[in-house]
C-alpha cells in the first residue's frame, strides 16, 4: 500500500510538472506569435510623443503636405528663412512703421490744414487708418491661406503708395479720410498680414525671436518717418514730404516683393464664415483675443497725443517734442527683439503678462503725472519698449495655440477684432483732452 501510495504521489507531481511546462510553452508561443501581439496600441501607427503646450503641433486637418507642418520640418534659420524675415522687416517698416508716426499728423493737421476742427474730429483720420489696417485681417488672412503672399503684396504695394500720393494732394477733411484714412491703410493691411504669416511658416523654436526681428522694422519706420516728415515739411512743403515718404515705401516694398514667400504651398478652400468664428470658441485663442482687445483700447493714445500733451501741458519746446515719437519708436526696437528672445526660452505667455503690466503701470505712474521734460522723455522710451513687445509677441501667441496651416485666418481674426478698440481709443482720448481744457 505504501508503495502504491508513493507511486501515485510521484505520478501526480509529474503531471503537475507537465501541465506547468505546457502552460509556460503556451505562454511563450503566444508572446512570440505576431498575430497574438496585435492589440489596439500597436495596430495604430506609432505617434511621436510631442509636448502638449503648443496646440499647433496637434494637426488634425488632412492636408496635401502634412510633413511640412511637423515641428521638426521647420528650418528655424538658414539664408532663405532669414531673407523672408528681411522682407517682412521691410513690410512692417512700411505698414506698422507708418502707423506709428500718426502722432505727427495729428499735431500738424490740428495746427495748420485742419485747425478749424476739434482734436477729437482730427483724430478720426489716424484712428480710421489704424482700424482699417487691422480690420483687413480676415480677408487678407483667407487670401493668404488660399493663394499665398504674392498677390497680396503686389496689390498692397499699389494701394499704400497710391493712397499716400493722393494724401499729398489733399486739402479738405474728407479727402484726408479717403486717401490717408482708407486707401493707404488697406494697402498697408495687405502688406502686413502676409509678411507676418509667412515668417510663421519658417520658424518654430525661434519664432518669437524671428517675429521680434521682423517687428523691429516697424520701430525703425516709426523713428525715420516722423523725422523725415517733420524735417521735409518746412523745406519742401507738405505735398512733397508725403511724396518722399511714398517713394521710400515703394522702394522698401519692392524688396519685400522679391523676398517674402511662404514655405507651405497654398491650399485653396471655399470661404466659410464659421472658420473665422469657430476659433473664438477655443479658450486659449478666445482669451488671447479678449486680452489683446483691452490692451489695444489704449495702445495708440500715447502715440497720438504725446506730442500735443508735451507742448500744451508739460511746456516742452516744439523742437524737442517733435522727437518724442522717434524716441518712443527707437526704444521699441529693443522691445520687439529682446522680449522675443526671452519668450522663446521662458515662455511666451509669461513674457506677455509681464510686458502688459509694465506698459499699464508706466502710463498711470509716469506719463499722467509728468510735468517736466525728463519724465516725459523717459516715458516715451519705456512705453516704446513695452508696446513694441506686445506687437511682436501677439502673433507668436496665436501661432502657439493654432494649426500653422490656418495661421492666416486666425491672425486676421485677432487683429480684426482688436481693430475696433483702436478705432474708439483715440477719439475718446481727444474728447478727454477737450474736456480737460
Amino acid at each position: 500500500m505504501a508503495s502504491a501510495s508513493s507511486v501515485s504521489s510521484a505520478t501526480g507531481e509529474r503531471e503537475k510538472e507537465i501541465s506547468m511546462d505546457d502552460l509556460n510553452s503556451s505562454s511563450n508561443s503566444h508572446s512570440l506569435d505576431p498575430v497574438a501581439q496585435e492589440t489596439e496600441a500597436n495596430i495604430l501607427p506609432a505617434v511621436e510623443q510631442e509636448p502638449q503646450g503648443d496646440l499647433e503641433q496637434q494637426v488634425t486637418e488632412k492636408g496635401p503636405t502634412p510633413g511640412l507642418t511637423d515641428p521638426s520640418s521647420f528650418p528655424d534659420g538658414g539664408l532663405e528663412a532669414w531673407l523672408v524675415v528681411f522682407g517682412a522687416f521691410c513690410c512692417l517698416f512700411c505698414s506698422f512703421g507708418w502707423i506709428n508716426c500718426i502722432g505727427v499728423f495729428q499735431n500738424y493737421y490740428q495746427e495748420t490744414l485742419l485747425k478749424q476742427y476739434s482734436p477729437s474730429t482730427v483724430s478720426w483720420i489716424p484712428s480710421v487708418e489704424t482700424f482699417l489696417m487691422f480690420l483687413g485681417g480676415p480677408v487678407c488672412g483667407k487670401l493668404y491661406d488660399n493663394y499665398g503672399p504674392r498677390y497680396l503684396l503686389l496689390g498692397g504695394t499699389f494701394l499704400h503708395v497710391f493712397g499716400l500720393m493722393m494724401t499729398s494732394l489733399s486739402t479738405e477733411y474728407y479727402q484726408f479720410i479717403l486717401s490717408q484714412g482708407i486707401c493707404s491703410p488697406l494697402g498697408a493691411s495687405a502688406v502686413f498680414y502676409p509678411a507676418m504669416s509667412s515668417v510663421s511658416t519658417w520658424f518654430y523654436r525661434n519664432r518669437a525671436f524671428a517675429f521680434g526681428a521682423m517687428a523691429s522694422g516697424s520701430s525703425l519706420g516709426g523713428v525715420i518717418f516722423p523725422i523725415l516728415v517733420q524735417q521735409l515739411i518746412p523745406k519742401v512743403g507738405f505735398p512733397w514730404a508725403m511724396r518722399s515718404a511714398a517713394f521710400l515705401i515703394l522702394f522698401m516694398l519692392i524688396l519685400a516683393n522679391l523676398t517674402v514667400k511662404s514655405r507651405l504651398p497654398p491650399t485653396p478652400k471655399p470661404l466659410r464664415l464659421m472658420e473665422f468664428i469657430t476659433p473664438l470658441y477655443e479658450p486659449p485663442f478666445g482669451l488671447i483675443v479678449v486680452a489683446s482687445f483691452f490692451f489695444f483700447f489704449g495702445l495708440y493714445i500715447p502715440f497720438n497725443f504725446i506730442i500735443i500733451e508735451a507742448t500744451s501741458v508739460v511746456g516742452m519746446s516744439s523742437n524737442l517734442a517733435s522727437y518724442l515719437l522717434a524716441i518712443l519708436n527707437a526704444a521699441s526696437v529693443f522691445g520687439r527683439t529682446i522680449p522675443g528672445f526671452i519668450a522663446d526660452r521662458y515662455g511666451r505667455f509669461n513674457t506677455m503678462i509681464i510686458i502688459t503690466y509694465f506698459s499699464s503701470i508706466i502710463v498711470l505712474a509716469l506719463w499722467l503725472p509728468a510735468r517736466a521734460n525728463a519724465p516725459t522723455i523717459l516715458f516715451a522710451a519705456l512705453y516704446g519698449f513695452g508696446s513694441g513687445a506686445f506687437v511682436s509677441l501677439a502673433p507668436a501667441l496665436v501661432a502657439q495655440v493654432s494649426d500653422i496651416r490656418t495661421i492666416g485666418v486666425r491672425t486676421g481674426t485677432l487683429f480684426a477684432i482688436i481693430s475696433t478698440a483702436s478705432l474708439a481709443g483715440s477719439p475718446i482720448g481727444g474728447a478727454l483732452i477737450v474736456d480737460e481744457k
